[in-house]
This record gives structure tokens, sequence and C-alpha cells, in this order.
């Protein structure tokens, strides 16, 4: 029998991405329900070519759109934030691959393992805020969570067969984005376009941003913790330009795993939605002839001060990483929107965490109430420096 996907967030680079691993094993996995928030002409676009039994708009504006696009396709078609929730309780769903951008994606999540759906796990920003919260929720309902980021793809991989075995470290890499090696002055003149050209992965543009300051790996860091159960200690990042080693796994026998592929996240997401099997695709193999070189270096957290952010929020815990995560996104989004030069984002979220008072165990309804007023004061900030 086929392996039934709800993707959510099917309009965005992961989730356009999926459909193609979906297309090209479609032997083994089947589309049954999709979801996107507002682009709704993409939507009506996968669901015509995928058929699945059910699709959902985020944005209830777009509902009567997609509902008279598809109502002759027999699809049925729902909207609203909520309906993204109450679709998972589906019996016909065999798997989710959650590829919502952002803290929105905790709800749907937290239901899905709710409903005992085993996640494909490409949002990290549910995890860096509820971490806790998600993996309880995964270890009472006994449900997977598999990552599809390639980093924590790569540990989950080097770590099948080693249950028992002790983690000394584990060593996430970074590419160091499109501006490896600038200065400080340098940073201040980037462009949006520039920042947006990541030299190895086809990303989001909120993903792109994030490499581009480096927050996305100290997100990452944060995510492995919950992920993979680790200490703040054993966790660190490399930059490593080729972006051919994922991740690195250090084990206390002095053995290193590491998993290697080219940039293609089809193969990570392939990997996760057919978990634990291995089906041949059409996909580039690497060739280790061809590769000139490797190279590792320690990554600048003077003039990408967010990695280094990120990683005393890790340390810190409780809504630390709650408030990171929140003023990031708003400054980012500020950024994007031409507000703010790329140099204050990391500026506003320092300021936002600085303002902010610390919460040791923060609830579900605790963190909702922390994320609102992170942003109300990341965008406090901004509105203060554009006057």
């Amino acid at each position: 029998m086929k392996k039934k996907i709800a993707i959510l967030g099917s309009t965005g680079s992961i989730g356009t991405q999926a459909l193609q691993v979906v297309e090209e094993q479609n032997d083994y996995l089947q589309v049954e329900v999709l979801t996107a928030y507002e682009n709704s002409d993409l939507l009506i676009k996968q669901a015509i070519k995928y058929k699945p039994n059910v699709v959902v708009i985020g944005d209830d504006n777009h509902y009567s759109k997609v509902f008279n696009a598809l109502d002759k396709h027999d699809i049925q078609v729902y909207a609203g934030s909520k309906a993204i929730e109450q679709v998972l309780e589906m019996d016909s769903i065999d798997m989710v691959l959650m590829a919502i951008v952002g803290f929105k994606a905790l709800k749907p999540i937290l239901a899905a393992l709710e409903n005992k759906k085993p996640i494909a796990l490409a949002n990290k920003e549910s995890l860096v805020v509820a971490g806790s919260i998600v993996s309880a929720t995964s270890l009472r309902t006994n449900t997977r969570i598999i990552p599809i980021d390639s980093e924590h793809s790569a540990i989950f991989q080097c770590l099948m067969g080693e249950l028992n075995n002790p983690i000394d470290k584990v060593v996430l890499t970074a590419s160091g984005g499109p501006f490896l090696g600038f200065s400080n002055d340098d940073l201040e003149k980037v462009t949006i376009k520039q920042a947006l050209n990541h030299p190895n992965w086809n990303m989001g543009d909120k993903v792109s941003i994030d490499s581009a300051t480096l927050m996305n790996k100290g997100l990452e860091a944060i995510e492995a913790k919950w992920l993979f159960d680790l200490k703040p200690e054993q966790l660190e990042v490399l930059i490593h330009p080729q972006s051919i080693i994922h991740s690195l796994v250090y084990f206390e026998d002095a053995s290193v795993k590491a998993q290697l592929s080219h940039t293609d996240m089809r193969i990570p997401i392939q990997f996760a939605l057919t978990y634990p099997n291995r089906f041949k695709n059409s996909l580039n193999k690497l060739d280790l002839l061809k590769l000139n070189r490797l190279d590792f270096e320690l990554p600048d957290t003077k003039n990408f001060s967010n990695l280094a952010l990120a990683f005393e929020a890790l340390k810190s815990g409780g809504n630390k990483p709650c408030v990171l995560n929140a003023s990031n996104e708003v400054a980012v989004q500020a950024f994007l929107l031409g507000k703010i030069g790329f140099n204050w984002i990391s500026r506003v979220v320092e300021q936002t965490l600085n303002e902010s008072s610390f919460v040791k165990n923060p609830s579900l309804e605790d963190l909702f109430e922390i994320d609102f007023e992170a942003r109300r004061k990341a965008n406090e900030f901004i509105n203060k420096l554009i006057k």
C-alpha cells in the first residue's frame, strides 16, 4: 500500500520539492492533503495535478476561489488555520510533512502528534520555541519525528544503529552563506538581493536570510538539542563552504560519523518520507573524485553575532529561545521589506533579548504570550530606528 502524505505548506520551497519526491516515488508515496496559507494559484495547480482528497487554504479570503476551481475535481476544500489542525484527525493520513515556516507551525505539529501522525519536520522554529513541549508530546504519544533539515537528517542517519552508544559531541556544518569573510563595514552595505542569493542551497526567503546572518545555524543547534537529547556543550558549529558534509557525530571511542551528499533538499526529504527504506532516484550521486577540497573554519561570531545570541539562548533555556525566534522573525521581515539594514537584524534580536525578563519553565500558554510580547518589543525598536 502507498504511504499517504499530508504536506503542510505545499507551495513553499520544501513543499514543492516534496511534491517532486512524491511524483518520482509514486509507487510508494501518495498525496492525501495539501495546505497553503495564501498562494491559492499554486495550491490549485498542485491539487489538480496530484489529486489529494483534501486541500486547506489558510487565508479565508481565498476560500471561494479555491473551492470553485476544485469543485469539479472532487477535492474537499477547507479554509482557516484551525482547519489545518482538524484535517490531521483524518485516519487516511500516514505521515505529515511539516513545511510551514515559522512559529505558526507549532499548533499543527502538536495536533499531528496528538493524532499519532509521524512527522517529517522541516520547521525548526517550533522546536526552538517549545522544544520541551513538542518532545514530551512525541514521547507521550509514541510518535516519531524525522527531521528534514539537511543537518538534522545527517545526524539522524549517523545515529542509526547507535542507540546505546554515548555521543561525545555533534558538529553542525554551515556554508557561511553569501557573506562569508565579510567585515562589519561590508555587511553594512549588503542588499536584500545579495542576502537572498545563497551560494549552495535553494531555500525560501526567510531561511535564506537566516543563513546569511548565521541565525539559521543557531536555530538548528537549539533544534538539535531537543531532537537528539543533547546538552548545549555537546553542540558545535563549523563553517564548511562546500556544504558536502552536513553534520558529524563524535562518539566516546574517538570514532566520527559524517553524512555526505550534494546540496539537494530532495535527498533528506525522500529519506524522511520513505524511512526506514532507501529507494533509488534520479538525483545526482556524489563523486568523491570530483571534490577538489573540503574546508572547515570557525564561525565569525563577532561580525555574525546572531549565532552567538542563539547559543546564549540555548544555554539559558526557558523563554529565551522563544524571544530569540520571535524577534528574529520580525527583524528578518523588516529587512525584507527594506525597513532596516542587514546588520540591524542582530541588533533588534539582541535588544529584544536584553529587554525580556527570564521565565524558567514557560507553559504553552506562556509561550504564546511571550512570543506576542517579543514581537511587540522588536517592532517597537524597529519603529524607533526608522523614524
